[in-house]
């Protein structure tokens, strides 16, 4: 009975990030130069990110206790959970405080199929997000057989779903502050995703206790690369370290749910502030 309920809702999800992705793709490669446009420019965007801490490797054969090749494997990881953020999450879901606060949630919520179902979906974009993931699965298919350390595939692929949980947890935590401030909170998920993504690449090692603290925290941005990598190359004696990130995961995907539901049920009852005879965003 359980495989029969869940099938057809897989069936579904694969179906709907089908059609996403054909849409993806057609908007892409409407033309050679809208591909090679969009292509090119991220792709140096993307790498241009990550070179300062490549060249200052390259310079110093590494980085404090961090060898080369290990700061190329952060790198590369890091690089990869924004690439999957986008992936999976693009359109305006990983910001998602632009849909509350431009009053475009009733888009989502009149269609025919659960509101988490249509999240999970609709934000799906191979195309567009390849420059992104890319170049972070190039630095670690450089760097793994530089390694002195064996990595398990496992714990990388548990270590990289929780890291981009918590870049989503983040993101919809403090996104749900647009359910009660649309006008001042719509853009506040690009500021914090602004934050995440231009600190993600950054070993936390000589950092401060305080400043630490608040890097795993306040601001968990240590759980989208340093954290994760530390354990899977060994640097981690903890003996737990590999279930730091899903944990941390967890908390901050509770706290999430919490803060969106919390907005969910404030927005029955209030419904969108911003909606004007022309559409919406008033």
């Amino acid at each position: 009975m359980e495989a029969e309920k869940t099938t057809p809702v897989l069936v579904r999800l694969f179906r709907l990030w089908g059609a996403y992705a054909r849409m993806d793709l057609l908007l892409l490669a409407r033309d050679l130069r809208s591909f090679l446009v969009w292509s090119l420019s991220d792709a140096i965007t993307n790498v241009a990110s990550v070179t300062g801490m490549l060249f200052l490797a390259a310079r110093f054969q590494g980085i404090g206790v961090w060898t080369q090749p290990q700061i190329v494997f952060m790198l590369g990881y890091a690089a990869l959970v924004e690439g999957l953020g986008s992936l999976f999450f693009n359109y305006n879901v990983l910001h998602i405080s632009r849909r509350i606060g431009r009053g475009q949630l009733d888009h989502v919520l009149i269609q025919p199929q659960p509101l988490w179902m249509t999240l999970l979906t609709e934000g799906f974009s191979p195309a567009f997000s390849l420059p992104m993931v890319v170049p972070g699965m190039g630095m670690l298919l450089w760097a793994y057989p530089r390694l002195s350390e064996g990595i398990s595939f496992p714990a990388f692929a548990l270590n990289l779903f929780a890291s981009t949980t918590v870049l989503l947890g983040f993101q919809f935590l403090w996104g749900s502050l647009a359910f009660s401030a649309p006008r001042a909170a719509e853009e506040i998920n690009s500021s914090t995703l602004d934050l995440m993504n231009q600190l993600k690449q950054y070993p936390l090692n000589g950092a401060g206790g305080l400043l630490r603290f608040g890097l795993l925290t306040l601001l968990p941005v240590g759980f989208l690369a340093w954290v994760p990598c530390q354990a899977l190359l060994g640097m981690d004696r903890s003996g737990w370290g590999i279930f730091k990130t899903p944990l941390a995961a967890l908390l901050f995907g509770l706290l999430a749910a919490a803060a969106f539901g919390k907005g969910m049920r404030y927005y029955a009852r209030t419904g969108s502030q911003r909606y004007s005879d022309l559409g919406h965003r008033s």
